[in-house]
């Protein structure tokens, strides 16, 4: 299987945390003692590394950490399920979005979160194993995760769940508020919400399988986390109360790139490293 590539560049970093924080070039330039020509440099791919470290510092990240990213020195160890879990990557226009099941093995029972572009792989899985798709989670209802819901849930008849401050594009939905608590038998799934990039954004706790899982939708990526120009403070904080304080062992099932762990992206995530 083709690795996936990690969701954002160094420059992305930058450019998320600048945005959030509402930095202007000028100030930013200023601040971490930089030209304007070589800020603009970095901003648009140029690895400087004294640069970045300077620029770093100013926008809450972790140097050592960006720099490794920006000179490609480190990819996610990926996490193994022997059984009970799949993880889907489809293309949608330019970019691709994940999708994931979970399953019970002795009650054939299983629960999706998100759809991606095409839930064609999914529907595949689900008939190759003889499972019953009793949930559809979403993280929240950006066009690219839930491009195919409408034909998922009428194929397979699961019961569509989102936060109640981001409802499902689709008739008889169902919503759930914080801390709402699903069961696969013995597969516990908790709801978190993580808003900032989207209201209702919400990571989905799982315990039960292999590994301890958070689905995080675009919460948090591998080396980096979802934007947000308006709500940047809202989605840190919520990743820092939520995310970051589950087991290190976590695996961190993102909405784009790979599959993450909590220990790794503790070390290795230029926001969250330190």
């Amino acid at each position: 299987m083709a690795r996936i590539p990690l969701e954002d560049n160094f420059d992305d970093v930058i450019n998320k945390a600048q945005r959030g924080l509402r930095i202007t070039d000028a100030d930013l330039a200023q601040r971490a003692e930089v030209s304007a020509e070589d800020l603009a440099a970095v901003k648009s791919g140029q690895p400087i590394d004294a640069v970045l470290r300077r620029v770093a510092r100013h926008l809450r990240l972790s140097a050592t950490a960006l720099e490794a990213l920006a000179h490609k020195r480190w990819y996610p160890q990926q996490p193994i399920f022997p059984a009970g879990f799949a993880a889907f990557n489809t293309p949608y226009g330019d970019i691709t979005v994940n999708s994931y099941l979970i399953w019970d093995a002795r009650a054939r029972i299983a629960a999706a979160f998100d759809t991606g572009a095409n839930c064609e792989p999914m529907l595949d899985l689900l008939r190759a194993e003889r499972l019953k798709l009793q949930y559809i989670f979403l993280t929240h209802t950006h066009e690219d995760h839930v491009a195919d819901l409408a034909r998922f849930a009428a194929d397979t008849k699961a019961e569509v769940w989102s936060h109640q401050l981001e409802p499902a594009p689709i008739a008889d939905a169902k919503t759930f508020s914080e801390n709402a608590h699903f069961h696969l038998g013995p597969i516990a799934i908790k709801t978190l919400l993580t808003s900032g990039h989207s209201p209702g954004m919400t990571t989905y706790y799982v315990t039960g399988l292999s590994w301890p899982l958070a689905v995080v939708g675009d919460a948090v990526f591998s080396s980096s986390m979802g934007g947000s120009a308006t709500h940047f403070a809202e989605q840190f904080q919520n990743n820092q109360k939520k995310i970051l304080t589950l087991p290190r062992d976590t695996v961190l099932a993102c909405g784009h790139g790979p599959l993450t762990t909590l220990g790794q992206e503790k070390q290795h995530n230029p926001f969250f490293a330190r």
